[in-house]
């Protein structure tokens, strides 16, 4: 699975990550794993995932986290996590 996260302030994107998760963990594991890794990377808090924040990335394998899914102030518009491709 290849998960890559971007961040976007004013429609340009300023940081990209890209984390790659051949393990045997279920998809959900290797995605909150993932967000784990890239928030990292990006000295950044977890998001929390909102109910609407979960609805979109069911729907359509990427979702974006604003300030209301953080705890912690951000400088930036979003964080876009984007499923490429899965196993």
């Amino acid at each position: 699975m290849r998960i890559w996260f971007k961040t976007f302030k004013d429609n340009r994107m300023l940081k990209d990550f890209m984390v790659e998760d051949d393990s045997e963990e279920t998809r959900t594991h290797k995605i909150f794993n993932a967000v784990e890794k890239a928030c990292y990377e990006f000295d950044l808090s977890k998001p929390v995932w909102l109910d609407s924040t979960v609805r979109e990335f069911k729907r359509h394998g990427k979702a974006r986290f604003t300030q209301d899914n953080f705890v912690d102030e951000i400088d930036f518009s979003f964080l876009e996590i984007h499923v490429l491709d899965e196993d």
